[in-house]
């Protein structure tokens, strides 16, 4: 019996790879301090830009976190948690996805360094907990209030969201377009401030400079008249908005017919004529002197408008049609026959304009649009894909800093602030969570450093410049990236919503624990269509 060999036991598939304990953990945190790594040069005023070129060719200019980490089609099972950081902080507020991801690589290498000295993964993810909780009481009490007819404060808002991007060299213009936009689609619902940034549409279209983006007190449409013949412009328009076809609809099952008499045909071409004429006179007698139709419109009818003098654009989006229903008061009346004049909208103007090499609807002069649409323009379509996604970060942090009311100063200034809280709460716990705190303060400062070291500044001696400042009772002490020196962020105009910091803190937190609580990796086996992330050479025993 003592000679037999013990018969090995898999209860995994063949061709599965499995990671366990200190060497998945190192692992794990390796991939996400990459991604961290790759999007960190990017934050701030002096921060740079990514080009992604995809398996196609097509090619993206940017310095947004989220469209890099998109643009990248990271494999690695980490690395993706992380994206996700970026993720939630776009659909939250729409900004701050770089400083998100980047504080959620530092708490991972902080943690890191933890480890080393023999610190249970559980003890740090529940001192990085209790740091998080206490982070969210910080922030919120350093923070100002803010209303909508604090006009100075939203243009700072939105400038400084701005700076650093392709949008930059415009951004007073631009800024004053986003707060005007934000208070026409701004509500209010049992005294809650509600703002649904998908009622301010961004409409590209190369051509012209950035200073020739507009806003239109309406929608402009990506579509032309759809006849010749219809007038180019429409005053006091009467607009009906139909989500049916306006041409003679086919019978759902087959059906033959036969004519035997020459004459018979005729009177069936009259009989289809005389339908679609009929269709045009409802539409005419609502009072309607605009249309526009989510599906097609027959040619016939198309002539039939045009005697009437009725403007018409066909197949518009449905997303279009929504927006013209919130901006007109328009009601989208899917049957002809149920159309009358207070399913009509209003607009003081329906015109066809020439913008660039294409014909374009502009929709304008509603009364209280609730609706409204910014018609960005652009040298190239990367100059025009960027400053659309700086105009989409300003209008996400205008509508979070109207939505909380709360507002900190930028430049790092919060942070630093946050990481001396954060100490002092250090002090007052016992164990080996207080490591855990501390190290949490540690990796909320990387965010000034980092700012330090993309504008070519000694970090060190910036860091120890914002200490003594905040030491000194300076809450909005930031980082100056243009003179090198230490300055007061609110004083400067620099100011970001709460919103940014308090999910940015939180979504990297809570991805920093769940990546550490991780003890085993089990990756299946790797087939033809499926090829697993790869490892450097010496960490490949996770796949």
């Amino acid at each position: 019996m003592a000679n037999q060999q013990v018969q090995p036991i898999f209860i995994l598939p063949e061709g599965t790879q499995r990671s366990q304990g200190r060497n998945a953990q190192r692992v794990n945190i390796m991939a996400a301090k990459l991604v961290a790594e790759t999007v960190r040069t990017t934050l701030g005023p002096k921060g740079m830009d990514k080009m992604i070129v995809d398996s196609l060719g097509d090619i993206t200019v940017t310095n947004d976190g989220v469209t890099i980490l998109e643009e990248m089609q990271i494999e690695h099972p980490a690395a993706k948690m992380i994206v996700e950081v970026a993720k939630t902080q776009e659909d939250e507020v729409g900004d701050g996805t770089t400083t998100a991801v980047v504080i959620a690589g530092e708490l991972l290498k902080n943690a890191e360094d933890l480890l080393e000295k023999n610190i249970h993964p559980t003890v740090i993810a529940r001192g990085y907990r209790v740091a998080a909780e206490k982070s969210q009481l910080i922030l919120n009490e350093i923070a100002e209030n803010i209303g909508e007819n604090d006009g100075a404060l939203l243009k700072n808002i939105a400038m400084t969201s701005m700076t650093g991007k392709g949008a930059e060299a415009s951004k007073e213009k631009l800024s004053e377009i986003c707060v005007k936009a934000v208070k026409m689609v701004m509500e209010k619902v049992n005294g809650k401030t509600m703002i649904d940034s998908e009622n301010i549409k961004l409409e590209k279209k190369v051509g012209g400079s950035v200073e020739d983006t507009e806003l239109v007190e309406g929608i402009v449409l990506d579509k032309e008249r759809v006849h010749s013949g219809m007038p180019r412009i429409i005053k006091n328009a009467k607009i009906a908005l139909i989500d049916s076809a306006v041409e003679i609809r086919n019978t759902e099952t087959d059906a033959k017919i036969q004519i035997t008499d020459p004459s018979k045909l005729q009177e069936f071409l009259d009989q289809e004529e005389r339908m679609i004429r009929t269709m045009v006179e409802k539409i005419a007698k609502s009072g309607a002197n605009v249309v526009f139709c989510q599906k097609g419109v027959d040619d016939l009818a198309q002539h039939f408008f045009a005697k009437k003098g009725i403007y018409v654009a066909r197949r518009v989006k449905k997303t279009d049609m929504e927006a013209l229903e919130r901006a007109t008061g328009a009601r989208i009346v899917t049957s002809i026959d149920d159309l009358s004049d207070s399913d009509l909208g209003s607009a003081g103007i329906v015109e066809e304009v020439k913008v660039g090499d294409e014909e374009m609807t502009y929709v304008r002069e509603c009364r209280l649009p609730k609706a409204v649409t910014i018609l960005i323009r652009g040298g190239t379509e990367h100059v025009v894909d960027e400053v659309k996604r700086a105009l989409d970060d300003a209008v996400g942090d205008l509508s979070a800093a109207l939505r909380t009311g709360k507002i900190v100063g930028g430049a790092g200034a919060p942070e630093m602030e946050l990481a001396r809280g954060l100490r002092k709460f250090a002090d007052s716990l016992s164990g080996r969570e207080q490591l855990a705190v501390q190290a949490f303060a540690e990796a909320i400062e990387v965010i000034p450093r980092t700012l330090a070291e993309n504008s070519g500044l000694d970090p060190i001696e910036i860091i120890t410049g914002l200490k003594s400042a905040h030491d000194k009772g300076n809450k909005w002490a930031g980082v100056d990236v243009f003179s090198g020196k230490v300055m007061d962020a609110w004083r400067e105009g620099v100011i970001e919503p709460l919103k940014i910091k308090t999910q940015a803190v939180s979504s990297a937190a809570e991805v920093a624990v769940m990546i550490l609580r991780i003890d085993d990796v089990i990756a299946g086996g790797t087939s033809k269509d499926r090829q697993m992330p790869q490892m450097p050479p010496d960490m490949q025993g996770m796949m």
